[in-house]
């Protein structure tokens, strides 16, 4: 199989993961797909290749190298796809791509269209494949999957390539914030690692979001609202109310670059009980902090007007790894050579996100973040241009076939 064939082959898994479980993998369709990903690395020849319960998956292709000192590194990339849209039945197509609108369906009125999403004009005269609007395509993460499969498959093949010990490793549950909870640093043994869970072509990222997530709870009481005057509370409105609360300028559709933001991601009501839903995220680490006491003094505010009306839980998922990748820039400026080699123009900026890297990298692994492909991740218009896919693939067998290079 090539990376095309890979990638079409993972997206037909439904590996959506879900946050309410409490279990890992969060969804048995994870453990599905990893079983079926060892089956290929032992068709490749991968070695000490392993799966776990929890869907966790590594392999090792052993180095052909006789220079000393070339450390071991390794590639990573997530199994799930994001909950906040259907990843089951995903009905991908490809189009030849000549600019204009894509109709995903007709029957929907659902159109891919540049005048919303402008990036689409890099694209033209490129094969993309898109969706059929009824679910998210699944490139986050599955064509950093295909890429890393595929770059193997490739050395395997070509043995003439020199190259150190690379270690492979694919992770569940990573959409909501868990794919490094069980992951053996130790055990993988690496020096670093990239993950391959980034955007558009030539993305390099070694920042990301401080992040985490909020529910605050509103208690309210309810009595007949023929009779209500001075006795009933309403949690639905408590909460309306809370919300507003919130600069509006900390919304993620008003913000870029490096500012951060409060997302509402979920809510529900009635008038005995409500709940918000959300996360919380900054690249700097004080602002960061600041927001959460922000959420810390709104709920007290809340609770001086309506004694114990309201609930707050606040759960730190992950920091900014430049903190910890940082002091190991070689490892970027190698990723850079790599692209630049692999004839892609790499673009270093900082995530809007977050990855398993994030984690790992204060769990003592070094880990930045390089493209995918992927455009328009999480919902009905996601795609992924083929060429960008093939160029994810080649950039990975490019920092492995660079590194021996740099030891004599």
């Amino acid at each position: 199989m090539n990376v095309l064939e890979r990638f079409l082959k993972y997206v037909s898994y439904e590996t959506q993961s879900n946050g309410d479980t409490k279990v890992t993998p969060s969804t048995p369709g994870q453990l599905v797909l990893a079983k079926e990903i060892v089956k290929e690395l032992e068709a490749i020849g991968l070695e000490e290749i392993t799966i776990d319960e929890r869907s966790y998956v590594t392999a090792t292709l052993p180095a052909n190298t006789k220079r000393r000192g070339v450390p071991p590194i390794g590639f990573i990339a997530h199994l799930d796809t994001s909950p906040d849209m259907s990843g089951k039945d995903v009905n991908p197509r490809i189009v030849s791509y000549k600019g204009g609108e894509i109709v995903l369906n007709k029957e929907k009125n659902i159109v891919l269209s540049p005048r919303m999403f402008p990036e689409l004009n890099h694209y033209k005269g490129q094969d993309i494949i898109v969706t059929d609007g009824n679910t998210l395509l699944g490139a986050d993460d599955k064509a950093g999957v295909a890429a890393i499969i595929s770059a193997m498959d490739y050395l395997k093949k070509h043995p003439e390539i020199e190259h150190g010990k690379v270690r492979i490793g694919f992770t569940p549950d990573e959409e909501i914030g868990e794919g490094a909870d069980h992951f053996d640093v130790a055990k993988f043994g690496c020096e670093w690692a990239y993950t391959v869970d980034g955007g558009e072509i030539g993305e390099l990222e070694y920042e990301n979001f401080n992040a985490a997530v909020a529910k605050i709870r509103f208690n309210g009481l309810n009595v007949h609202p023929g009779y209500a005057k001075d006795k009933m509370l309403n949690a639905s409105l408590l909460a309306i109310e809370f919300a507003g609360w919130l600069p509006t300028d900390a919304r993620p559709e008003h913000t870029s670059g490096y500012d951060g933001f409060f997302h509402l991601t979920d809510m529900s009501g009635s008038v005995e009980e409500a709940t918000l839903s959300y996360i919380i995220r900054d690249h700097n680490r004080s602002l960061f902090e600041e927001k959460k006491e922000l959420l810390h003094s709104l709920v007290q505010r809340m609770n001086e007007k309506h004694l114990g009306s309201t609930h707050l839980e606040l759960r730190d998922q992950y920091y900014n790894m430049r903190e910890k990748v940082e002091p190991r820039k070689e490892i970027v400026e190698l990723a850079y050579e790599a692209m630049v080699t692999a004839g892609v123009t790499p673009k270093v900026k900082p995530i809007r996100g977050g990855t398993d890297g994030a984690r790992l990298s204060f769990m003592g692994l070094p880990c930045p973040n390089l493209f995918a492909g992927g455009m328009n991740f999480h919902g009905r218009y996601e795609y992924l241009p083929v060429w960008s896919l093939e160029k994810a693939r080649e950039t990975v067998i490019k920092i492995i076939e660079l590194l021996p290079k740099k030891y004599n």
